[in-house]
């Protein structure tokens, strides 16, 4: 029988940290660090109170996003073979709580966000364009698991997390630092988006036997494995071509010569999508191209 919640605080705090993804929470670090750089590469000027703001209030929002979808997969959670990067944080199986316990928290979460949110804007740490992102993309993170979208739940999720965790949130840190956002910045951020893409369709193929099970119909419950693998394969292929297309426009020598020391990571990825369980590879591919792209662009600001 499940149990209600009568935990001690202690208990409580250590199964909403686990439940609000560590892991996740310091690649969410990373990529806002990835999209300050950007920025002041761009010689825009250093502004640590607005960074330090802007990230305690992208990490609250975040944890909110974090907490609805373990509410929402709580069924397809306890039917899967979990991994360290896929299967949700298994917090509330652990406990034995009911999934209500998430929800409650990702709404007190959200909350906490949106008045950090609008407190910043009124102190000046946050640009409206700022706060306007971070609102577009709550939404949007709370519509990758619940309705009235449940965009995870219909094929749509796939794209709905890369364009928000490899594009948005970038571009959030990005005008936290400068204010208003030039169109163009959107631009550069679009490689790590479409590898984030991959990274989603390795994560949902580890799951997809659990996902079917229980009717939420992800890309690799509804696709065959051939369509599966051209689409990594396209993807994959698409982010270097972009790279290539665009290199003299949007990127710094030095970003583009990074990127390269990932494509033997990514042919690993290639080759193990839907080949084993586990999406460590794509997910070492994704998080080897956010380093070097810190570590380049740092490179970049360091010149200037």
């Amino acid at each position: 029988m499940q149990k209600t919640l009568s935990l001690p605080n202690i208990q409580r705090i250590v199964l909403l940290v686990k439940m609000s993804r560590p892991a996740q929470i310091l690649a969410i670090i990373l990529v806002y660090l990835f999209g300050s750089i950007v920025a002041w590469a761009h010689d825009i000027g250093i502004a640590l109170p607005a960074f330090t703001f802007g990230l305690v209030v992208v990490l609250t929002v975040s944890a909110s996003i974090h907490f609805a979808n373990e509410y929402a997969d709580y069924e397809t959670d306890s039917l899967t073979r979990r991994t360290p990067f896929s299967g949700g944080s298994g917090a509330l199986l652990e406990s034995g709580l009911t999934p209500g316990m998430a929800l409650k928290a990702a709404w007190l979460a959200l909350l906490a966000g949106s008045v950090l949110g609008t407190l910043g804007m009124f102190l000046g740490l946050l640009s409206p364009t700022a706060l306007a992102v971070l609102i577009w993309g709550a939404f949007w993170g709370w519509m990758y698991s619940l309705r009235p979208l449940a965009l995870a739940w219909r094929g749509w999720g796939e794209l709905d997390n890369a364009m928000l965790g490899g594009v948005a949130l970038p571009v959030y840190a990005y005008v936290v630092q400068a204010g208003p956002l030039d169109p163009r910045v959107v631009l550069i951020f679009i490689p790590f988006g479409m590898l984030v893409f991959i990274n989603l369709l390795a994560t949902t193929w580890a799951d997809r036997d659990a996902d079917a099970r229980v009717g939420k119909f992800t890309l690799a419950t509804r696709w065959s494995v051939i369509h599966l693998r051209l689409l990594y394969l396209v993807v994959s292929l698409g982010a270097y071509v972009y790279l290539l297309m665009f290199g003299r426009l949007l990127f710094p020598q030095v970003v583009i010569l990074s990127s390269l020391l990932v494509i033997p990571v990514l042919l690993w990825g290639i080759k193990a999508y839907t080949r084993q369980h586990s999406p460590f590879p794509t997910v070492a591919a994704m998080t080897v191209y956010l380093l070097t792209q810190v570590a380049a662009w740092g490179v970049t600001l360091l010149a200037r």
